[in-house]
């Protein structure tokens, strides 16, 4: 018999009696017994399947319940975390106030404090800290009634008004700032400079010069009650209040925008209004659809 075939039927414990006699006769068989003793000490541990399968089902169902309980936990949060999101970012936005050409809006703040916007104006502010700061911030033209409290800032990119309780108005556009105090007083902070103002005094300046001016004698603004009234005030600021009011395009090519007017007009008429600042300054007009041309007379 071969050898290789004798020592793979004395692994597998299938010699005869006469082959085990003769294969122990081998040089080697001492060795081969040495070595297969040892190869039997490492013995690989015994695999239970049935166990092993309830194990594996058992860490399953436990990792399912983890979800079933985190899942809730993890919508609870989320809706949380979207619930502060919107919370902070309402509180924190600050409300704002438009009005477009020929449109007028009246505004109620906060602390029952009044504003009135003229035509292409906006305010805003932010009512979540108005307890603390009761700040408007102003672009165009706004008249003020303002409750008793706090101090009461109206800013401007010109300049900030800081009041009590009053009622005042404020008119900040491109290169034209007015405050005129109809009640009590304020105080106009102008480049770090402050001036006071007491009932009747308007504070002016005009293409970044300070322009004095005569003590006011109405109880209100004019364009509070549709009327737009100027004096001594150079005809281009007057033509671009008209253009607000109207909704139109004026062109003054060939009339002198810097001659100054003292008049009115009227919000409600056009024709009307046309007539009132094209006579008094001898001028006259012609319309083409939403554009006027002035031209001298």
């Amino acid at each position: 018999m071969e050898r290789d075939e004798l020592l793979k039927k004395w692994l597998n414990h299938e010699l005869s009696p006469e082959e085990l006699q003769a294969f122990k006769q081998r040089e080697d068989y001492t060795s081969l017994v040495r070595l297969s003793n040892s190869l039997k000490q490492f013995k690989a541990p015994e695999f239970n399947t049935n166990q092993a399968l309830e194990t594996a089902l058992k860490n399953r169902n436990t990792h399912k319940q983890k979800n079933q309980w985190l899942k809730p936990l993890l919508r609870i949060a989320a809706l949380l975390a979207i619930c502060f999101c919107a919370y902070f970012y309402t509180t924190t936005l600050d409300k704002t106030y438009n009005t477009y050409l020929a449109e007028k809006q009246e505004i109620l703040l906060p602390d029952n404090s009044e504003t009135t916007l003229n035509a292409y104006s906006s305010v805003k502010y932010n009512k979540h800290s108005w307890s603390d700061n009761r700040d408007v911030f102003l672009e165009g033209e706004a008249f003020f009634k303002v409750t008793k409290g706090s101090q009461f800032d109206v800013i401007t990119s010109a300049g900030t008004i800081t009041v009590l309780g009053t009622q005042f108005n404020v008119k900040a556009r491109e290169n034209y700032f007015e405050v005129t105090c109809y009640e009590g007083s304020v105080s106009v902070t102008h480049k770090l400079k402050q001036t006071k103002l007491q009932a009747g005094d308007r504070f002016l300046i005009l293409d970044g010069n300070y322009i004095a001016t005569e003590k006011e004698t109405a109880q209100i603004p004019e364009w509070l009650n549709n009327e737009s009234a100027f004096k001594s005030m150079p005809l281009k600021n007057v033509i671009r209040e008209f253009e607000r009011q109207y909704q139109v395009k004026i062109i003054t090519n060939e009339i002198d925008v810097n001659a100054l007017f003292t008049g009115n007009f009227t919000h409600t008429d056009l024709e009307i209004a046309l007539k009132s600042i094209t006579q008094p300054m001898h001028l006259s007009y012609s319309k083409t659809n939403d554009t006027i041309t002035l031209k001298r007379e």
